[in-house]
């Protein structure tokens, strides 16, 4: 798949710009406010997320691992109201806002092929977690959350308090001096709609400048050295497991403190656990766990 072997860093940012752009929609920056999950615990809600996500992307969504991954993330949902179309919402910013970021940042465009594969993948997670309405085809759905973004984006404090405390985790990821220079400049990878709806002040030109240098040196540096950028850009994987990837219990990861019971696939397999954990296995550097 394109976002481990082609794109693996800039896939990780446009997951990014995906999760912050679901906080412009007042309906879903309430909940994840009154949760407390952003705003107290982001790192490892960000760690949940790519971690579970990860897995489906490597074992694919009928494996016992993204049979578990999925029965982990609609556990997450128990209990959360979101409105359907808030959830095609969010399902859709994680379809394209990778492939927006690719085509405007990456050291080359996303291809056809890799623009479908991606819908359709994504469309079967929203089937599994039973997303009602799924547009049947890659043009309708990307003109569905046009019409949402211009429709449902709007400024509300939770959308700001949530929002900086993801700002906060960002910056987090680059030592000192350079997160003091990222803090103004991050705000700039977002469009001015989703930036007004988050209270985020226009970036300035200076800003504006630095983020293009950077992504555009990143992009240059990836066509000449692939397995080089990827090393150097890369970050640990999991800050809140240590040890990942070396083992974990795929059962405990998500929102959730009590651990799952043991699982069952869809025909009564059981999910094999070895002292304790889910199940061992080495991760390719050039996956989604690279971030920066």
């Amino acid at each position: 798949m394109h976002s481990r072997l082609e794109f693996p860093w800039d896939y990780g940012r446009g997951l990014e710009i995906a999760l912050w752009k679901a906080c412009c929609v007042p309906a879903v920056s309430e909940q994840l406010h009154r949760s407390g999950h952003v705003e107290h615990l982001s790192q490892k809600r960000y760690d949940d997320t790519r971690i579970l996500l990860g897995e489906i992307v490597a074992n694919g969504t009928e494996s016992l691992q993204g049979r578990q991954a999925i029965r982990q993330i609609n556990r997450a949902h128990r209990g959360v109201t979101y409105a359907n179309e808030d959830m095609l919402y969010i399902l859709s910013t994680f379809i394209y806002e990778p492939v927006h970021w690719i085509d405007r940042w990456g050291w080359r465009r996303v291809t056809d092929a890799e623009k479908l594969g991606s819908f359709y993948f994504f469309r079967r997670i929203g089937r599994l977690m039973n997303i009602d309405s799924l547009p049947e085809d890659y043009d309708s759905f990307l003109e569905f959350k046009n019409k949402f973004e211009k429709r449902c984006f709007r400024y509300a404090e939770s959308n700001r308090q949530v929002s900086e405390a993801i700002l906060r985790l960002y910056v987090s990821w680059y030592p000192g001096p350079i997160a003091r220079l990222m803090s103004p400049v991050l705000p700039a990878r977002l469009d001015e709609r989703a930036r007004h709806a988050l209270g985020l002040p226009d970036p300035g030109s200076w800003a504006r400048a630095a983020n293009t240098a950077i992504l555009t040196a990143h992009a240059y540096f990836e066509r000449l050295a692939p397995r080089t950028a990827a090393k150097l850009t890369s970050r640990p994987a999991a800050r809140t497991y240590p040890g990942y990837p070396a083992g974990y219990d795929l059962s405990k990861i998500g929102p959730m403190h009590d651990a799952a019971e043991p699982s069952k696939g869809r025909d009564g397999d059981r999910v094999p656990v070895r002292h304790g954990v889910l199940h061992r296995r080495k991760v390719d550097r050039t996956d989604l766990h690279h971030h920066g």
